[in-house]
């Protein structure tokens, strides 16, 4: 049995890369389930206020209440107030695009990011996706930092036929995977040269729970660009400022954890004391 509540995340993944909305017809379609049943999602989903449908084309859509609440975790989370300065600073000294990806699980999202190309030809990419990890610099630097078996197994599970449009340098078996996870290891950080995307390349470090040695990788920071700048010279020079902004990130993400959890600690405060009634 598969879930209602997988059937309305896939709703909602489905509509949330289709910006201008689509008939019930098509959302059934590409979700193999029963147009009744693609209806009755739709309602629920409208009466909670993440769905509206258009009164002109019929088409449903998402409205802005899913990323409001996205804005609101990323807020409670301090991501952006401990990290944006870094990714800021970072961008600025490059001159490529900057980000922020945190693990969630078996997955990894884009969360931040900061633009260091003003002018002329320049990367740019959206938050808020996840990360295709076998195809990008954050992924591998992640992946590295587990058992070898353990990340090709996760690897496995994401299914390398799900990515059809990757860049002609992407690894397509978990045996060419394994060999660029050793390469990342003795590197010390995470590459990748026309993978994720053509005429992309990327560096990417990775940013660690502390400083104790073996503390597990809770995010990665990455310089990304146009292939044409990204040449092997400019990208050996900018590994330093990356190790150093990761190992930045790293001293600071202590520091939010504990803020998150004086956040969620509810305030117990005594009752007054009844009065003396003698």
């Amino acid at each position: 049995m598969y879930p209602p509540a997988h059937r309305t995340l896939d709703l909602l993944e489905l509509l949330a890369d289709t910006p201008d909305g689509l008939a019930l017809s098509a959302i059934a379609g590409a979700l193999a389930m029963p147009k009744s049943v693609a209806h009755r999602l739709l309602a629920g989903l409208a009466e909670r206020g993440f769905v509206q449908q258009d009164p002109g084309t019929q088409h449903y859509g998402l409205t802005l209440k899913l990323a409001a609440l996205g804005f609101r975790h990323l807020a409670a989370t301090r991501i952006e107030e401990v990290c944006q300065p870094v990714l800021n600073r970072l961008a600025a000294d490059s001159g490529e695009l900057a980000r922020l990806a945190v693990v969630d699980g078996e997955r990894m999202t884009w969360v931040a990011k900061a633009q260091g190309a003003l002018s002329g030809l320049r990367y740019d990419a959206h938050a808020g996706r996840d990360v295709v990890l076998h195809a990008t610099a954050v992924g591998k630097a992640w992946l590295a930092s587990l058992p070898e078996e353990t990340a090709l197994a996760i690897v496995a599970r994401t299914d390398f036929a799900a990515f059809p449009h990757l860049g002609p340098r992407a690894a397509r078996t978990l045996g060419a995977l394994r060999q660029q996870l050793r390469d990342t290891r003795r590197r010390g950080y995470g590459e990748a040269v026309e993978e994720g995307e053509p005429g992309v390349a990327a560096i990417a470090a990775a940013i660690r729970a502390s400083n104790a040695p073996g503390a597990p990788v809770v995010a990665t920071l990455s310089i990304a660009g146009p292939l044409a700048r990204m040449t092997v010279a400019h990208r050996n020079a900018l590994r330093a400022p990356l190790l150093s902004a990761a190992a930045e990130l790293t001293a600071f993400w202590p520091v939010r954890e504990r803020h998150q959890r004086e956040r969620s600690v509810v305030p117990v405060h005594p009752q007054p004391e009844a009065a003396d009634v003698r």
